[in-house]
């Protein structure tokens, strides 16, 4: 896995305002919006062809643009009936290959579902399955972080210590943070500084510099109940203290890519870069 040089800022997706809606032109109206990363939304299945994700990797080389992937929401490795199981564990290997094939570092999956099951007995299952994953994706020589994600409610697998310890076991796993789905999960906390310098810090305690120097983060506003996430906002629009948020990304000299997965994905990823940009470190 290459390393990253910097925090970059992107959109989850081909930016609203691209005028002619392809990934390629996605790629370029990001750069002349002044953001450095996109993430391809393969969410609702690995739709791209090999021929077309290697013009994306020059596209993107060209215009410097990091890029990452968000696998199909169709994942449950918990899932009881073992053909969902290894569709599942096939949808993260495919998005990993044609992101690999796209110059790409980084694809974020939702692990799965506890189906009312025991926690550590679901955590079992999904660490067996991503070794499963991990060695097909070594066997094929695909070189891309695979990133379990900090899901947003309760019912979902994917709290901050199960996916460290996943990425403690696992060498090509580290965890995708999305704080807003931090603050929904627990229901209306983590959303101050102090929680998230003890975020973060467990993180480098336990998974070593590493982990802060390729971040993959998401943020967005988000609307929230007793049971978790309900919906994504635009971050001026929600409770999230984005701003002291960057603050520590700063203070912790944090490298990767933050993701905008607000409403108006471009509006607040340029929001965010420039607020970033004025913080003294």
């Amino acid at each position: 896995m290459f390393k990253v040089d910097r925090l970059r800022f992107g959109t989850a997706g081909i930016p609203i305002s691209t005028p002619k809606r392809s990934t390629i032109d996605g790629i370029t109206q990001v750069r002349n919006l002044g953001l450095d990363a996109m993430e391809l939304e393969f969410v609702r299945g690995v739709n791209m062809k090999a021929e077309l994700a290697k013009k994306i990797k020059y596209v993107a080389k060209k215009n410097d643009i990091l890029l990452t992937a968000h696998a199909p929401y169709y994942i449950n490795l918990n899932a009881g009936e073992k053909a969902k199981v290894e569709a599942s564990k096939g949808r993260i290997v495919q998005s990993a290959e044609r992101l690999y094939q796209a110059g790409g570092w980084s694809v974020v999956f939702h692990a799965g579902y506890y189906l009312k099951q025991p926690k550590e007995s679901v955590y079992q299952r999904i660490l067996e399955a991503l070794k499963d994953v991990q060695r097909e994706l070594m066997d094929k020589g695909v070189k891309v972080w695979i990133r379990p994600e900090l899901t947003g409610k309760p019912t979902q697998f994917g709290d901050l210590e199960e996916i460290v310890k996943l990425s403690e076991e696992l060498e090509m796993v580290l965890p995708t943070i999305d704080f807003a789905h931090a603050h929904a999960r627990n229901r209306g906390k983590c959303n101050s500084t102090e929680e998230w310098r003890e975020m973060l810090a467990l993180m480098e305690d336990r998974l070593g510099r590493e982990a802060l120097d390729n971040m993959h983060i998401h943020i967005s506003g988000i609307e929230y109940t007793d049971k978790g996430e309900k919906k994504h906002l635009n971050l001026q629009e929600s409770d999230m203290n984005w701003e002291d948020l960057l603050r520590v990304l700063k203070e912790f000299r944090v490298k990767g890519v933050v993701i905008s997965e607000s409403p108006n994905i471009e509006g607040d990823a340029i929001l965010m870069k420039k607020k970033y940009e004025e913080i003294k470190a």
